[in-house]
């Protein structure tokens, strides 16, 4: 065996083992040092459904909806804390403790199928989004021929792609953690400040605006939109499930050691889970923030001009939240801003998806998950062939909104479908001593019957 297959075996975060047990931190200030998963989901959401489709549905309704956004982003963290506990608790990831969920078909779970019809909106979404990616950079930057032409949009998409595939194809987790919380921070920052920036302009917001936003109001034939937003605001479906493997990549199922039925093991777990949760409400905190920032945007700039962005035009036409308030000189600005934004969720993603598709084909037999050579293989196959496909779909489709809108409603019915499994693990597998106390359960029942039933009012609206 190679020097590098060894390598992989013995730095396995999914190998649990007396040598890899560390005590968890307590308080906040110990705890920082061992956050980051939050910040890579982070950098998953914030750009696609933040940038587009929460400045979108401001732009079209005005502040009326904003209590959606703080409903979807509030509601799911419940769903992504339990499945969290419940991978802590046993050592697996999402995909793995899906397939168990009851009833079976043909060995596999229900589940698992609807994983595999799931991969759709992986490349619609994504392809959506690096397609918004290229249509900012085109506009900012037109290489071989004018702004969003042919040529100049092949380039940017081809040059995204390729510096994806550069920078993950190491496959090293704490590379991606680094960039993607650099990333996270600079736009986070430069959003609300913009959104203040606009208290000096004619665009300027009031606190009675944000009180009608927040009056649980439903504006007339928004409905599809958004339930569309709410499906992919906030952490979506996709985010709940990668967001386990960051967690046991992290180090936070393996520090906690092989569950040996001890009290000193229940304490140690307990505490690493703390530490999850510290995490997932920080990154909750930053991708909240910038979601109602991207909404007020919209909400306060373009939506009292009639501008609602659309088609090709989406990405010049959110560039007006800028230059209808700083002026002409700030679209390369935004442009070029956007461009990084919509990137870094593009960055973020490919590893994270890489990760469901790969464990979806070990539970249906293609290798042996618990082999790290062969997993990390098959790791990096997706890592170089994910981004060339959303790349081709990209150039095809050249539709951002549209793409993203229909990966939020397909993300919607996921999302039904992993409240289902997560209360299933919650109950069959996740260690008792594990569990929260009675408040978090409220929560956690209140988050879970909301968002199915947001799943269900989007299946009703469609049809």
């Amino acid at each position: 065996m190679s020097q590098t297959a060894l390598a992989v075996i013995e730095s396995d975060p999914y190998v649990r083992d007396q040598s890899k047990i560390l005590e968890p931190p307590k308080g906040w200030r110990p705890s920082l040092r061992f956050l980051g998963p939050g910040m890579v989901t982070s950098a998953a959401v914030v750009g696609s459904g933040e940038l587009i489709t929460a400045t979108a549905l401001g732009a079209k309704v005005g502040f009326i909806l904003l209590w959606i956004i703080l409903l979807s982003t509030l509601v799911k963290v419940g769903v992504q804390i339990e499945l969290a506990r419940w991978s802590i608790s046993t050592g697996k990831p999402s995909v793995t403790g899906y397939n168990d969920v009851s009833p079976k078909i043909f060995g596999r779970s229900w589940m698992s199928y609807l994983g595999l019809l799931n991969f759709s909106q992986g490349v619609i979404g994504q392809g959506g989004v690096l397609a918004a990616a290229a249509f900012a950079f085109s506009a900012a930057l037109p290489v071989l021929g004018a702004p969003l032409s042919a040529a100049s949009l092949a380039f940017w998409i081809i040059l995204i792609v390729a510096i994806t595939i550069g920078i993950q194809i190491s496959n090293n987790y704490e590379l991606v953690e680094r960039i993607c919380t650099i990333l996270v921070i600079l736009v986070t920052g430069c959003v609300v400040a913009l959104t203040i920036g606009v208290q000096f302009t004619e665009f300027s917001w009031t606190l009675m605006d944000v009180g009608e936003g927040l009056s649980f109001q439903l504006s007339a034939g928004a409905m599809g939109f958004a339930l569309a937003v709410f499906g992919f605001t906030g952490i979506g479906a996709d985010e709940i499930t990668k967001y386990t493997y960051w967690c046991v990549e992290k180090g936070y199922a393996a520090w906690s050691g092989p569950n040996d039925g001890s009290d000193e093991w229940a304490t140690r777990a307990r505490g690493w889970i703390s530490v999850m949760k510290k995490d997932a409400w920080l990154s909750w905190a930053v991708y909240t923030l910038s979601t109602i920032a991207f909404y007020v945007l919209g909400a306060a700039v373009l939506h009292p001009q009639g501008l609602e962005p659309e088609g090709t035009d989406v990405i010049t036409t959110l560039s007006r939240t800028f230059t209808d308030t700083l002026g002409p000189w700030a679209e390369v600005f935004f442009l070029v801003g956007a461009g990084i934004a919509l990137f870094k969720t593009v960055l973020a993603n490919t590893p994270g998806f890489a990760r469901q598709m790969t464990n979806t084909l070990a539970v249906f037999g293609a290798f042996d998950w618990s082999d790290p050579v062969a997993r990390n293989r098959w790791l990096k196959i997706f890592i170089i062939g994910l981004p060339i496909v959303w790349g081709a779909f990209a150039y095809g489709m050249q539709a951002p909104l549209a793409m993203v809108l229909i990966a939020g409603i397909i993300n919607a019915f996921w999302l039904m479908a992993i409240v289902i499994a997560v209360v299933f693990l919650h109950r069959t597998q996740t260690d008792p001593r594990l569990r929260d106390g009675p408040l978090f359960t409220l929560y956690f029942a209140i988050s879970a019957v909301v968002v199915f039933g947001v799943g269900v009012m989007t299946l009703l609206d469609q049809f």
